[in-house]
C-alpha cells in the first residue's frame, strides 16, 4: 500500500506526481528532493526514512521514480511495483527519458490510475492494459469489447485473450531438473535435492481448458491404491511447489489434477522441489595422493548410473588444483582435458557418455615449493552435464485438452512431453 508516487529529473524538478491517500503533503515531494537527490552524500540505500514516512526509489536514465508510504510495507512488493511501473511506460512510449515523459503526460495519468486503486496495485499486465488504453487516450468501445474487457480485468483470464486461432494445435511440455548434490570422497551423500521447473508452449485455438496429472505420492494414494502397488508406479514425493496463476488451485486440491486454460505462447507453469528418492545420475569417484611435497597424483573415475539405452551430454568436470601449481600431466580415457592455469583448474569434457558406463582421468600434478606452511584446503571437484529424464522421477501420468467451442478433440492436437535433467551445484569432496 502507497500513498504516492512521484517521478523527478536529475534537477529534482517533478515531472510526474500522483498522491493516492491524503496522510501523504506536498512537503513529501520536497523532503525526497533535499535529503536524497541534493543530498551532499551519496544516497547508497534504495529505501529513505524522512520524518516517519519511507521512501522507496529507482533510477533509470536521468530519472528518479519513487513510491512514498507512511505504513509498514512489503518493500519487496514495492519495488515489483515500481519495476512493472517502469515496465508497461517502456511497452508504451519505448526508453524511459525526461522527454519521453513529457510527450506521454496524459498517458501516464490515465495508466497511473489504472494500474494504482487508492494506494493499492492493481493490474500491471501490459496486454490487459492496452485493450482499453491507447497511446492516444481510451477510445470509445462498444458494449461487446467492453464486456471483453470486464471480464479479463475481473475475471480469470486476464493472462490470454479470445479469437485466438492456429491452424495446427500443438502442446508441449519440458519437464527441466536441476540436481544438486554435495558427496564426501567415500560416496556418502551429504545433501540432495532437486529443483524442477514445467515451461509450456502453447499454440492452441479458442479458450482450451488443458488438464494433466503427476505421479505425485499424494495424487496417487488418494486413488486408493495399496502402498505396494503405488511403490512400482514410481510416485515421488513433492515437498513444496508453486504454480502460474493460470492453474487453478481448488481443482489440485481436490482432484490433484493440474487444470489451467493456458496463456499464449512459452510459459513456466510449475516450479517444485523434491529431496527424496533421486536418482543421481552420476558418481565421481576422486583419489588424491601427496608424493612428498612437489608432487600430486589424482586419479577421477566417472560412472553413469542411469539406463544403458540413454546417453548424457555436455559432460564437463573440474578438477581443482593447488594455487601453486607448476605443471600438469594428463591421461584421459575419454573425451578431452586440458589444464586452465587462470582457474586453478583440469577441465575435463565429454560430449556424450551412455548409461552404465565408466571413465577415468589420471593427472600428475607438478609443485612449486613455497614458505607456507598452510595445507591445500582440495575444493570439491564439480560437474556439469544433461540428461534425457528426470532424475527425480518426476512423470506426467496423462495430459488432455478441452475446448468446447470450437469443435476440436483431444485427439486433434499434438502434445509432446520431454524430460531434461542439468547439474545444479553437483560436487563431490576430495
Amino acid at each position: 500500500m502507497i500513498g504516492g508516487l512521484f517521478c523527478y529529473n536529475h534537477k529534482g524538478e517533478v515531472l510526474i506526481s500522483r498522491v493516492y491517500r491524503d496522510d501523504i503533503g506536498r512537503n513529501a515531494v520536497d523532503a525526497f528532493r533535499v535529503n536524497v537527490i541534493h543530498a551532499r552524500g551519496q544516497v547508497r540505500s534504495p529505501v529513505t526514512n524522512i520524518a516517519r514516512t519511507s521512501y522507496f526509489h529507482i533510477k533509470r536514465s536521468n530519472l528518479w521514480l519513487a513510491a512514498v508510504t507512511k505504513q509498514n510495507v512489503n518493500a519487496t512488493m514495492v519495488f515489483e511495483f515500481l519495476l512493472k511501473v517502469v515496465e508497461v511506460m517502456q511497452n508504451y512510449f519505448g526508453k524511459i527519458s525526461e522527454e519521453n515523459v513529457k510527450n506521454n503526460f496524459v498517458l501516464i495519468y490515465e495508466l497511473l490510475d489504472e494500474i494504482v486503486d487508492f494506494g493499492y496495485p492493481q493490474n500491471t499486465d501490459t496486454g490487459v492494459l492496452k485493450t482499453f488504453i491507447t497511446q492516444q487516450g481510451v477510445k470509445s468501445v462498444t458494449k461487446e469489447e467492453q464486456a471483453a474487457i470486464t471480464s479479463q480485468v475481473t475475471g480469470q483470464i486476464g493472462w490470454r485473450r479470445e479469437g485466438i486461432k492456429y491452424r495446427r494445435n500443438e502442446l508441449f511440455l519440458d519437464v527441466m531438473e536441476y540436481v544438486n548434490l554435495l558427496m564426501s570422497p567415500q560416496g556418502q551423500v551429504l545433501s540432495a535435492h532437486v529443483a524442477g521447473k514445467i515451461l509450456m508452449k502453447s499454440y492452441l485455438s479458442g479458450m482450451p481448458e488443458c488438464k494433466f496429472g503427476i505421479n505425485d505420492k499424494i495424487a496417487m494414494d488418494s486413488k486408493g491404491k495399496p502402498a505396494e502397488e503405488s511403490k512400482t508406479k514410481s510416485a515421488i514425493a513433492i515437498d513444496d511447489c508453486q504454480f502460474h496463476q493460470c492453474v487453478k488451485l481448488s481443482k489440485f486440491e481436490s482432484e490433484h489434477a493440474i487444470s489451467f486454460i493456458p496463456p499464449d505462447g512459452e510459459n513456466e507453469l510449475m516450479r517444485y522441489r523434491t529431496t527424496k528418492d533421486i536418482s543421481l545420475p552420476f558418481r565421481v569417484i576422486p583419489l588424491v595422493r601427496e608424493v612428498g611435497r612437489a608432487k600430486l597424483e589424482v586419479k577421477v573415475v566417472v560412472k553413469s548410473n542411469f539406463k544403458p539405452s540413454l546417453l548424457a551430454q555436455k559432460i564437463e568436470i573440474r578438477i581443482p588444483t593447488p594455487l601453486n601449481t607448476s605443471g600438469v600431466q594428463l591421461i584421459c580415457m575419454k573425451g578431452k582435458a586440458k589444464y586452465k592455469a587462470s582457474e586453478n583448474a583440469i577441465v575435463w569434457k565429454i560430449k556424450r557418455m551412455g548409461g552404465m558406463k565408466e571413465s577415468q582421468i589420471s593427472a600428475e600434478i607438478e609443485l612449486l615449493t613455497t614458505d607456507t606452511k598452510k595445507k591445500w584446503t582440495r575444493p570439491p571437484i564439480s560437474m556439469n552435464f544433461e540428461v534425457p529424464f528426470a532424475p527425480s522421477g518426476f512423470k506426467v501420468r496423462y495430459l488432455k485438452v478441452f475446448e468446447p467451442k470450437l469443435n476440436y478433440s483431444d485427439h486433434d492436437v499434438i502434445k509432446w512431453v520431454r524430460y531434461i535433467g542439468r547439474s545444479g551445484l553437483y560436487e563431490t569432496r576430495c
